[in-house]
């Protein structure tokens, strides 16, 4: 069990505490309510774009890593079409530094010219990077676009396209800040070496007397019922061809979550998995095979990819796919198998739980979902899944009508 307490400032700020007296380390944790998902479609990119520019001085700060360091501190943030997250790690002795620095740049982040341009063009570079120059690096920009129709996961993180960002101005900026930084829109949550008191005193210090802003109401459209196969292609200068296929699945906080999660590592989870089994052992078909899905908050994805072995003709890799979901479809998994990724995903939960950085990170998210408990809930409903709730749902998720596929050929 992971212990925590909980509390709410007037202003909106949901603060947990997490005492764990084993480490000498502490870990503040702010998650903000916003993801790529909250963009409007013409300027996206903005809230990956937020990330970096939180890192770019305050009023009174200005350079925000120089103080956090001299404490003894490191740290770090991610971006995902949910949420914002930042997080540092430092010495307990030391953890109002964080609080300062936290509460500083939620307060009065620096907005100048100099700091937008100097972190747009960092993005810029890490678009064309990752995004344009990279092989395969469209992927799943491509497959975003067919996938979804009308929900705002139908573009990545990193934009839609490099000129939202390169075209994004300061009051554009401002308004983001504004409108998605304040209390009432995040979760603090406190971790490691420090008692609820302190963390109370230190809140009520650092972060009371910030406005609460406008909380933000989401209200994004909702994808409806996919009813038709979809499927693309494209040509590109890549080594291998690679076969992309993608299926709709259950919002997070769905309790059938959890079985298209075991779902997964039956088919994708590693070297004893079935398709790496069957197609890359056996049939030698693909080079590599992985089946995984997103763990977005809204209903998300359960993808299977994989590099073709060179010669391997494109039909007959989907064809040896689709085999094996028709296998999983008829026969379902015995208790064994079941038994054994169940066991698998207890194994992964218990190590991911041994940082209180990861405690910190899993509690806001779960609290963001609505529950931080889950923490201590999660195991149970991996638990409670069963063999043929696995054979039921694969002949829900794997329908032809709710499938995605992207065909990508090599040119070479």
């Amino acid at each position: 069990m992971i212990q925590f307490e909980k509390f709410v400032l007037p202003n909106g700020l949901k603060v947990l505490v997490h005492e764990d007296k084993s480490t000498p380390m502490a870990v503040v944790n702010v998650l903000y309510d916003v993801g790529s998902k909250d963009e409007e479609p013409h300027k996206t990119g903005f809230a990956h774009l937020f990330e970096h520019l939180m890192f770019g001085g305050s009023v009174n700060i200005p350079v925000y890593d120089e103080p956090l360091q001299v404490a003894g501190g490191e740290n770090n943030a991610y971006t995902t079409n949910d949420l914002t997250n930042y997080y540092c790690q430092l010495p307990a002795e030391n953890i109002e530094t964080a609080f300062w620095l936290e509460s500083d740049r939620m307060l009065s982040l620096a907005f100048g010219k100099k700091s937008l341009d100097t972190q747009r063009k960092v993005v810029s570079e890490e678009f064309k990077e990752h995004y344009i120059n990279k092989p395969y690096g469209d992927v799943w920009h491509k497959l975003r676009e067919l996938i979804y129709t009308v929900h705002p996961y139908r573009w990545m993180t990193i934009g839609a396209e490099l000129s939202h960002i390169e075209n994004a101005t300061l009051d554009d900026v401002k308004a983001f800040f504004k409108k998605h930084y304040n209390p009432s829109n995040a979760i603090l949550v406190v971790a490691g070496n420090i008692t609820v008191e302190e963390v109370k005193r230190l809140t009520e210090k650092w972060f009371a007397s910030i406005p609460a802003g406008e909380r933000y109401i989401r209200n994004l459209p909702v994808e409806p019922k996919q009813t038709a196969a979809r499927s693309n292609t494209i040509k590109a200068n890549v080594p291998l061809d690679a076969l992309y296929k993608c299926w709709h699945i259950y919002p997070r906080t769905d309790m059938r979550y959890y079985t298209a999660d075991l779902i997964t590592e039956i088919l994708g989870g590693g070297g004893s998995s079935r398709l790496y089994q069957a197609l890359v052992k056996e049939k030698q078909l693909f080079s590599n095979i992985e089946c995984y899905h997103l763990g977005s908050t809204d209903a998300g994805l359960l993808t299977i990819e994989g590099k073709l072995v060179k010669g391997i003709r494109m039909e007959d890799a989907e064809a040896a796919i689709n085999e094996e979901l028709i296998i999983l479809q008829k026969d379902g998994i015995s208790q064994r198998e079941l038994d054994k990724v169940k066991n698998k995903t207890e194994s992964m939960i218990a190590f991911e739980d041994m940082s209180i950085t990861n405690r910190a990170a899993s509690l806001a998210m779960y609290e963001l979902m609505g529950d931080a408990d889950l923490i201590n809930k999660e195991l149970d409903r991996y638990r409670a899944v069963t063999a043929d709730e696995i054979k039921n749902e694969s002949n829900i998720i794997f329908d032809e009508k709710n499938s995605n596929t992207l065909y990508y050929y090599s040119n070479n």
